[in-house]
């Protein structure tokens, strides 16, 4: 169950990630989130089935419409390692509209308590899959999923809310 709500303020993290260079064709750094509106999606892994087919593709597609809506950074994050999330950028061809973060033993997600135990498909603790909308700092938006699929917390779900 997650702890975070909307309204809070959230915690202090330090992300690893690979930054944009034309020769990664990655996506570009973090930099800093005061005075920004974000969207943040995370996933429990790149490259698999329902995250790589059906919650990081509509992102990239609606990406127009987030920028549209005054979002300043639009950012996937998962507990892959950076080098993972690169390639997953590269493959998905995110350049630098769609941040890809990686949260390293999912330290920042058991902060807003949104993990998943996944030791029994042998992939251990990861980010659970949510979105969050996060204007100067304050969560705005909280859509943490509590099923398998990716409803209140895909594109779809999440544009309306801006």
């Amino acid at each position: 169950m997650a702890t975070v709500q909307v309204g809070d303020k959230i915690p202090d993290a330090t992300f690893k990630y690979v930054p944009y260079t034309p020769e990664l064709e990655d996506g570009l750094a973090c930099g800093r989130w005061k005075g920004k509106k974000v969207v943040l999606f995370s996933v429990p892994g790149a490259f698999t089935p329902t995250c790589h087919v059906n919650h990081l593709p509509p992102y990239l597609k609606h990406y127009d419409d987030f920028k549209a809506k005054g979002v300043d950074v639009v950012a996937v994050l998962a507990a892959n390692d950076p080098f993972v999330m690169s390639g997953w950028a590269r493959v998905e061809g995110l350049k630098d509209k769609i941040l890809a973060l990686s949260d390293v033993n999912a330290e920042w997600s058991k902060k807003l308590g949104l993990t998943v135990d996944l030791a029994q498909a042998g992939l251990g603790l990861r980010t659970a899959r949510y979105a969050l909308i996060i204007d100067d700092l304050t969560v705005t938006y909280v859509g943490a999923e509590s099923a398998p699929g990716v409803t209140v917390s895909g594109a779809e779900a999440v544009l309306p809310r801006l």
